[in-house]
């Protein structure tokens, strides 16, 4: 019997009349999934009246498509997809989120034979141990010495408009290393690039590294530990390192879907925001029960001893490495699941940046964009029954908030520039790789 989750005895709730209570909701083989699965194995979804099916997808591609055509009623899903498709990159489709389902989880992993190369660029602490964070700045000599030699240096990020894919681009633009432009005819995200990053799905990144077809990735747990455990490559930098408690996947469904059944979502936001605030209660205490559930074949199907090296506080980088990491995967801390529109100002910024949106826009632009796909309206309803069935507590919500976080303190982004959502363009200028606001990519 699994525990419950909550030493409140909770007021016996009135279910929500749902409009849908069968559903079936997507995601990707990574341990951020876990509100997903814990909703499901602690039976939150069917106190709120849902039978809810869970179902792997093959690629991000796939998943977002599914949820267009309907296939999937919602799903585990990038950040960035739900921006892009309601913008019309990639795929033209009013996808919102009402639930942002983590902070921090990903990291960028090197071969051993780069990581043999960045060495002697890494500051040592006096147990002959590299000083973290380890900055870009220690992998660009590799780099400059791989086109010295006319040989690309290739790296995997799991998907164009993913939170991997602008992580690994700030880490390397931070480093003075140039991950590449898109254009409207370009594509490929390669022009101008100094490292040629591409897309591999997640668990196919460890595979592929140690084939020699990449040198380097940017994915989420546990692909990079599972690096760690083959001996095939060495995690440099977690993205807690390069943006401290940024924010990472989100729920995401079909704005017809809210509309068509509002209830419905509410229920499913509910069930979320319980299961996330079980992986986080009492210091991590259900972590371990949370590594059992998510190493079955169902969910992420990685050994229990690979999802717990990061999911239960710790991190290994090389092989023995292991250090306290206690936030490298947040649930319900620090507001985790609230969706800030700041959020999806910032993957709008580096959308912008990279020029997967090619055209100026204003700062109205960006606020208006996040407002149409993050909110916060439906996740504020649910957490106000929650906290009347007993469930949560009111402390748990920034009811105060308009949405927008506070300036990011430069000690917490590795490059040191702040970052305002209510300034995206003074943000965009501010850097110093990638577009200008006012630039036109072409």
């Amino acid at each position: 019997m699994l525990a419950s989750s909550s030493l409140m005895s909770p007021a016996q709730a009135e279910m929500l009349d749902v409009e849908k209570d069968e559903l079936k909701l997507g995601f990707i083989k990574l341990t951020d999934m876990a509100p997903l699965a814990v909703a499901y194995e602690l039976g939150y979804f069917e106190e709120e009246g849902l039978f809810v099916t869970l179902e792997p997808q093959a690629n991000w591609k796939v998943l977002l498509d599914r949820v267009i055509t309907g296939e999937l009623d919602g799903a585990h899903m990038l950040a960035g997809q739900p921006l892009a498709a309601t913008i019309g990159y990639g795929t033209q489709a009013h996808i919102v989120t009402p639930f942002s389902m983590d902070l921090n989880g990903n990291g960028v992993t090197v071969s051993n034979e780069i990581w043999k190369m960045m060495k002697p660029h890494i500051p040592m602490d006096e147990d002959g141990k590299p000083v973290h964070p380890i900055k870009a700045d220690a992998l660009k000599p590799v780099v400059e010495q791989f086109k010295d030699e006319g040989k690309p240096f290739n790296m995997g990020m799991v998907f164009p408009v993913s939170t991997h894919n602008y992580e690994l681009r700030y880490w390397l633009a931070a480093g003075d290393i140039h991950p590449g432009f898109y254009s409207p005819t370009d594509i490929s995200g390669q022009l101008q690039a100094d490292a040629l990053l591409s897309v591999t799905p997640p668990p196919q990144m460890p595979s592929t590294l140690e084939a020699g077809t990449i040198y380097g990735y940017s994915v989420g747990e546990p692909w990079n530990q599972q690096a760690v455990l083959k001996g095939i490559g060495v995690p440099v930098v977690t993205d807690y390192e390069i943006w401290k408690n940024n924010p990472e996947k989100v729920f995401g469904l079909t704005k017809e879907f809210t509309q068509q059944y509002p209830n419905t979502t509410l229920a499913l936001t509910k069930a979320l925001i319980r299961a996330a605030k079980w992986l986080d209660e009492n210091d991590n205490a259900n972590r371990p029960e949370a590594v059992e559930i998510l190493s079955r074949s169902e969910y992420v199907g990685a050994d229990y001893e690979v999802i717990a090296n990061s999911m239960t506080g710790t991190f290994e980088y090389e092989r023995g490495d292991k250090r306290a990491v206690p936030d490298f995967n947040v649930f319900y801390r620090y507001f985790a699941t609230y969706p800030y529109y700041s959020d999806a100002v910032w993957y709008l910024t580096q959308m912008r940046r990279w020029g997967q949106i090619a055209e100026p826009k204003s700062d109205a632009w960006f606020d208006e964009t996040a407002k149409s796909v993050y909110r916060p309206d439906i996740y504020l309803k649910a957490a106000r029954m929650l906290i009347e069935e007993g469930y949560v507590s009111e402390q748990d919500f920034p009811w105060e908030t308009d949405g927008y976080r506070p300036p990011t303190p430069v000690e917490d982004i590795i490059d040191g520039v702040p970052y305002d959502g209510k300034k995206p363009n003074a943000y965009i200028d501010s850097l110093t790789i990638g577009l200008k606001s006012s630039d036109i990519s072409s």
